[in-house]
């Protein structure tokens, strides 16, 4: 019969971060094996449930018993199996004892040329009891469990292993207990509620009971998705009572999930500081509440920071003006270190603080902070120019950008940095340009973060991320599979991201030298051109992702671009050209003449027309003639996609001299013209891309 399952893992307090994850891991697995085990289908519909004190699963429609089924397995070759006589040989007779089976269960099928031995038997399908087993102990197994803890069960002997120490396990299929155990649990069809506001005991009477039970009896809402919505909305409703918003979903929706593994029946209350704080930079405060306290911060219509605070509580009271005094009394110290720490930095100016950066090691082979901090500069002052940056206020902003770092209140919190460089570097009267800049070096930060806003900070991010790519390719620390613990991976995309979207006007190859040149000499090996490459592999998925197909990005990738901020307009050009009627044979004829190039010496250019006698290849060098310069002309206007464009025309003669001219002729003079004339024509045409790459 089919009935509903429930299976629920009773424990200690999950860690948060990890418990949605654990949830559907969990509910997944025991699915999972249930479907391979014939006992559920691939479509039921299965409701996971996560809790800081439960994982648990309901699954529709989940069979006592799984229907017999048909196996089949090909053993050996016929002529291996029997003899002449027809009778099984000693190498069938083993397989057949080690598969429990006897010679009257095998018959002999042809497959393909040959005829082989197949055992087909039928076999029972398993029980529930025994599939559940099975598929509950593979999917604790497999569980991502961030760090695994070993604990003794009450016989005081035997040692378990999980994320935490388990205390019931509930298997129900519709009204009735599946007898199943794990972690030394047997399953029963009692749970618990609440930790204080809930009943100890709860008698599951079956799975439809589950839900309406622990909200009743229990005082838990067991879905992580309703919790959170339950939350959102609570936390909406509440700010815009005070006409206030949470600010922008991105920055609380990660405290938003944390919360919803940190409570079983939330409730949302209002707590509120003194207005004195608010002088402090709103980013400490924010910081402080969200991080330290787990508290939602409230911003007016301006988005600026208000007064007020919500808290998400594990506990609904009827008057809950212990828990909000409570909370508002424990914030207030945070917030005054806060407002200590500012004051105390401003006392300091960043410059006085740059040399204080020679005592903070940046890497043992590259030196410190400060040795960095003076790389950076002298490469920001070369990049500045390129950029229509001041060289004197990005110099500048380069030298403070690190200057931070030996605050107070980035030591306390080391998420503000750059943030609190600009707050002091205002209080120091620097050029706003300065300050900007020292905040927004660090962009981009992640994917789909916003670049530096002004050719000033620009230069010093550039700066800063081609030095840390080029100090750390030059001494070796690459990174290698899943693992790059200086984030080069980012800091190449971020290097990506700002030359192409931003269409600064600088050459790739220019760039890495520079970089390179900004070390002492000895101090780091030259491997601009690995660092190159990298940047260049790290493109390509960059592209990819923007919706190019791989042969459009190789065709314009392989001739190694410099200036990326024009390889959209390449690419958009290529995909044009790709829909001309004329393209596939001019990229087959491009491929083709690529092909017989490869397979002589010599660097051809330049062809005679008096040495070349065919009427094809006569009238394929007056079409190239006509076509170059107009040719060029577009493609120094970086009009890319009309550059191809005027390549349609060559596609007639380009055809009528593969058909009519023979390109290894005995004459040698001959020859090395026609050679010429093709090596001429291959060269323009690959100017925007290598054309050879769109045949197929």
């Amino acid at each position: 019969m089919n009935r509903p399952l429930l299976v629920e893992l009773f424990t200690e307090e999950l860690p948060p971060k990890a418990l949605e994850r654990l949830g559907r891991a969990f509910a997944d697995g025991i699915q999972a094996g249930l479907v391979s085990r014939g006992l559920s289908a691939a479509d039921a519909v299965v409701t996971p449930y996560a809790t800081p004190r439960r994982l648990a699963v309901r699954i529709e429609s989940v069979a006592d018993q799984a229907a017999d089924r048909t196996e089949t397995k090909k053993l050996m070759p016929s002529k291996v199996g029997f003899d002449a006589s027809g009778a099984p040989t000693p190498a069938l007779a083993k397989r057949l004892e080690k598969e429990g089976a006897a010679a009257g269960e095998c018959e002999r099928r042809m497959e393909g040329d040959a005829e082989y031995v197949f055992l087909e038997r039928r076999l029972p399908g398993v029980g529930l009891a025994e599939g559940l087993q099975a598929s509950l102990l593979d999917s604790i197994a497999k569980l991502p469990i961030p760090k695994v803890m070993g604990y003794q069960l009450a016989d005081g002997e035997t040692t378990v292993h999980f994320v935490r120490p388990a205390h019931g396990l509930v298997a129900l299929h519709g009204a009735e207990v599946v007898p199943v155990s794990a972690l030394g649990l047997t399953a029963g069809r009692v749970t618990q509620g609440h930790r204080f506001q809930g009943a100890r005991d709860i008698a599951i009477a079956d799975v439809d009971a589950y839900v309406p039970m622990l909200v009743e009896r229990g005082q838990v809402i067991a879905s992580f998705t309703e919790r959170r919505t339950a939350i959102d909305t609570a936390l909406r409703t509440q700010a815009a009572a005070f006409g206030a918003s949470l600010g922008p979903e991105a920055d609380f929706a990660p405290l938003l999930d944390e919360v919803t593994a940190l409570v079983e029946f939330p409730t949302v209350y209002a707590g509120q500081f003194e207005e004195a704080f608010l002088a402090v930079p709103q980013e400490c405060l924010i910081l402080t509440m969200r991080q330290n306290q787990k508290y939602f911060p409230l911003f007016d219509a301006g988005g600026r920071l208000t007064h007020r605070f919500l808290i998400v509580s594990n506990m609904r009271l009827a008057n809950p003006v212990n828990v909000v005094t409570g909370n508002e009394r424990v914030v207030r110290p945070r917030l005054a270190d806060a407002r200590f720490f500012f004051e105390t930095d401003k006392k300091t100016r960043l410059e006085y603080r740059v040399p204080q950066l020679a005592a903070v090691v940046y890497h043992n082979k590259l030196g410190t902070q400060g040795e960095r901090s003076e790389r950076v500069a002298k490469l920001a002052t070369e990049i500045a120019p390129v950029l229509g940056a001041d060289p004197a206020q990005a110099e500048r902003a380069a030298r403070l950008a690190k200057a931070d770092l030996v605050t107070g209140m980035v030591g306390e919190f080391p998420e503000l940095q750059g943030i609190m460089g600009r707050y002091y570097a205002l209080a120091d009267d620097e050029p706003p340009a300065v300050a900007e800049a020292i905040e927004q070096h660090y962009r981009p930060r992640f994917a789909g973060d916003a670049l530096p806003s002004s050719p000033v900070s620009m230069t010093v991010a550039l700066a800063d991320k081609l030095e840390t790519l080029a100090g750390l390719f030059g001494i070796g620390q690459l990174p290698t599979g899943d693992k790059d613990p200086f984030a080069l991976r980012r800091h190449a995309l971020g290097v990506i991201r700002m030359l192409i979207e931003a269409g600064l006007p600088a050459d790739l190859d220019q760039l890495v030298a520079a970089a390179f040149a900004a070390f002492p000499a000895g101090k780091v090996a030259d491997a601009h051109t690995d660092l190159e490459t990298f940047i260049f592999e790290r493109l390509h998925g960059y592209l990819s992702d923007q919706g190019y197909t791989t042969n459009e990005i190789e065709a314009v990738l392989s001739l190694r671009p410099v200036r990326l901020a024009l390889i959209p307009k390449q690419l958009a050009a290529v995909r044009a050209f790709a829909a001309l009627p004329e393209a596939k044979p001019l990229a087959a004829a491009n491929k083709r003449i690529g092909n017989i190039l490869r397979k002589t010496e010599g660097d051809w250019t330049g062809a005679d027309a008096a040495v070349l006698v065919e009427p094809a290849e006569k009238a394929l060098l007056a079409a190239y003639e006509v076509a170059r310069p107009r040719f060029e002309a577009l493609f120094d206007a970086h009009d890319y996609a009309g550059a191809l464009q005027s390549l349609a025309p060559l596609k007639t003669p380009v055809d009528a001299f593969f058909d009519g001219v023979m390109v290894m002729a005995d004459d040698a003079k001959l020859r090395e013209n026609r050679l010429a004339l093709l090596s001429d024509l291959r060269r323009l045409m690959n100017r925007v891309a290598d054309l050879s790459r769109l045949a197929t």
